[in-house]
């Protein structure tokens, strides 16, 4: 099942998604480290999901081949929820899922507490709580100057390195070289990154507000976002969520363990 690439335009910013299949809408983010795409996150499970369900994978602004902000803030989770929301309302149907990885997990969990639109939610390594940045987290929000140091900064990402391969490593740089774009990603994190990773905590009253069906899953070997700081705590806060801690996986399920991950996105949005 092929998905084709489209453009829409967000507050005069080029957003870039791809679309393809038919079923259940589903909108897919990625997350926040080098050379982050719809394509890089998630390039192993797309087809396999738009053969049941209709795919909207969206890169966020600032990443991949969406446009970038004029002016600071880069590092802006209130633009990156309002791109969301314009998403949404290009997707057909009354009901939508959402899957987000890493910070989009907190996005997608942002909106489902505040969307009755969203009645299915998987996150995978989200962020979204306190926790303290390490340095894994922080070669993640770093921009690798050298080859060896993205795949470094890759590697931190992964329970086993042999999932980086030769051409996931040029698949990102590339993303990344692109159009300036390093620039602007070096930009985005210039500040002490544990700033980054409090902006991103969602308090108990949000997490409670959620009503939709949640899955959340996590790596067990996750090193940047561990679960026991993240899933596990927030999964107990969800009225209606449900935890699933994979073993040797680190911080990107849909890189290490996308069978596993397509088998439960299966029996969530049916």
């Amino acid at each position: 099942m092929a998905l084709n690439e489209y453009q829409t335009s967000f507050q005069g910013i080029p957003v870039s998604y791809w679309r393809g299949g038919t079923g259940f809408p589903i909108l897919m983010l990625h997350g926040s480290g080098p050379g982050a795409s719809s394509l890089a996150n998630w390039r192993l499970v797309l087809e396999p999901l738009a053969e049941r369900y209709e795919i909207f994978a969206m890169d966020l602004i600032g990443f991949g081949k969406s446009g970038r902000k004029p002016k600071q803030p880069y590092f802006d989770l209130d633009l990156w929820v309002a791109q969301c929301r314009h998403m949404l309302a290009l997707m057909p149907g009354s009901e939508v899922g959402v899957i987000g990885q890493s910070l989009s997990g907190m996005l997608a969990l942002r909106l489902a507490a505040g969307e009755q639109q969203i009645t299915k939610l998987l996150t995978t390594g989200t962020m979204g709580a306190a926790f303290s940045v390490n340095d894994d987290l922080r070669r993640g929000w770093t921009l690798p100057k050298t080859r060896e140091e993205f795949r470094r900064a890759l590697e931190s990402l992964v329970h086993d390195s042999a999932a980086i391969t030769d051409d996931q490593l040029e698949w990102r740089m590339r993303s990344l070289i692109a159009r300036g774009t390093g620039d602007y990603f070096e930009a985005m994190f210039a500040d002490d990154r544990q700033k980054y990773v409090d902006l991103t905590i969602l308090n108990g009253s949000e997490l409670k507000q959620i009503r939709s069906e949640v899955v959340m899953v996590h790596g067990r070997n996750d090193k940047p976002v561990p679960a026991d700081a993240t899933s596990v705590p927030m999964s107990r806060a969800i009225p209606n969520a449900d935890l699933v801690i994979l073993s040797d996986c680190g911080h990107l399920p849909a890189v290490e363990r996308p069978e596993a991950l397509l088998g439960i996105a299966r029996m969530l949005f049916g």
